[in-house]
């Protein structure tokens, strides 16, 4: 008896038991389209995060300037200490160049070199904080471009996963995260290289798409990395791991098992019938002029609120604001979205119902003179 009630507690708490083997001291997982948290340990609380702060110095970079812009090497540039993509005085590099050394080989030196372009060091930080601000992160604060240690350099795991998601969405970024190696055929005063991304996960687990790593005595072992499965993209963020690669990819495994992206609402999909005064068309479809994507555990469901004005008068044209949609879960409110008319319905000075009852009420007419004049 004994036996089996240990039995059946230690599967119980299987779940939490996986999730307490999280060697980090600060995690967190998120699906990139929605923002939902799927797992999190002390994910608020502030640490140095080391080179995963190159992740926001190439988003502020590829947001400056042109990727294709020539950098000249400097001597400041050229002497960063730590990881490096070793480039020497006076060597031109485009900032294309400069971006894969940053997120591939982790190079501070590009981190120094990429800042000296844009604004010099003390410019380029405050762009660095101002684009976190604009993030919504509140919990971060930048010193410099690299992560190398810094009295009052910190984030959160929360706010590298936001700051990620933002990153992933331009194309640019993306592209250069999931690059496995690049060479740099060395033109002009550059010389030559062959960069190996240093995010293992790359090769280790199927659908990663980036994005970065990290570590100084200080932070310890740090990591963000996203992948891609079923619909979803997640991101996950350990900070101080000493097992980080084993972290993600149990959380991956785990969470891509748990969940999956349910879509609620499709962009221009017909939700039902509005009613539209002033037109030959009495009705008219409506739906949400944008798809809603959200990732839902077994069991889980999401309901509709639809709020729609009292009627349309025409003329409507297609996009026209109709009312909203109130997306819940459970209790909670995850978005309010728009609703617009899926069609045009123009003016019309008679419309076809008023036509009709004019028709109507002229051949009574018609036939109660018809009779009159009979007799």
């Amino acid at each position: 008896m004994y036996r089996l009630l240990g039995f059946l507690l230690c599967f119980l708490l299987l779940p939490i038991s996986a999730y307490a083997q999280v060697s980090a001291q600060s995690c967190i997982v998120i699906e990139a389209t929605s923002q939902r948290v799927l797992y999190e340990k002390n994910a608020d609380t502030q640490l140095p995060m080391a080179s995963t702060t190159k992740i926001m110095t190439a988003l502020v970079a590829l947001e400056a300037g042109d990727p294709d812009t020539q950098v000249t090497i400097s001597k400041t540039a050229a002497g960063v200490e730590g990881s490096s993509m070793y480039l020497e005085v006076g060597e031109i590099l485009t900032v294309k160049e400069l971006l894969y050394g940053l997120m591939l080989a982790s190079g501070n030196d590009a981190a120094v070199a990429i800042a000296e372009q844009f604004g010099g060091m003390d410019t380029f930080v405050k762009n660095m904080n101002q684009k976190a601000e604009s993030l919504g992160v509140h919990h971060t604060q930048f010193k410099n471009p690299n992560g190398l240690p810094h009295e009052g350099h910190y984030s959160t795991a929360r706010d590298m996963a936001t700051i990620t998601a933002a990153a992933l969405k331009n194309p640019h970024f993306a592209e250069i995260v999931a690059t496995k190696t690049y060479g740099i055929k060395g033109e002009g005063k550059a010389h030559p290289r062959q960069l190996s991304n240093h995010n293992k996960l790359l090769r280790m687990y199927p659908g990663c798409i980036g994005v970065k790593t990290g570590f100084t005595k200080a932070a310890g072992r740090c990591l963000v990395s996203a992948a891609q499965k079923g619909g979803m993209t997640l991101i996950c963020v350990t900070l101080n791991a000493p097992d980080d690669w084993n972290d993600h990819i149990s959380l991956y495994n785990r969470l891509f098992s748990e969940y999956s992206m349910d879509t609620p609402l499709s962009a221009y999909s017909s939700m039902g019938e509005i009613s539209v005064k002033g037109s030959d068309r009495t009705t008219l479809p409506f739906g949400a002029d944008t798809s809603f994507f959200y990732p839902l555990k077994q069991g889980e469901t999401l309901t509709l609120s639809p709020a729609l004005d009292e009627g349309l008068s025409a003329p409507v044209s297609k996009g026209d604001l109709c009312g909203t949609v109130q997306i819940k879960l459970g209790d909670k409110v995850l978005c309010t979205q728009t609703l617009v008319a899926l069609e045009d319905a123009p003016w019309t000075l008679l419309p076809q119902t008023v036509r009709q009852d004019f028709m109507l009420n002229l051949q009574a007419i018609c036939k109660r003179w018809l009779t009159l004049s009979s007799h």
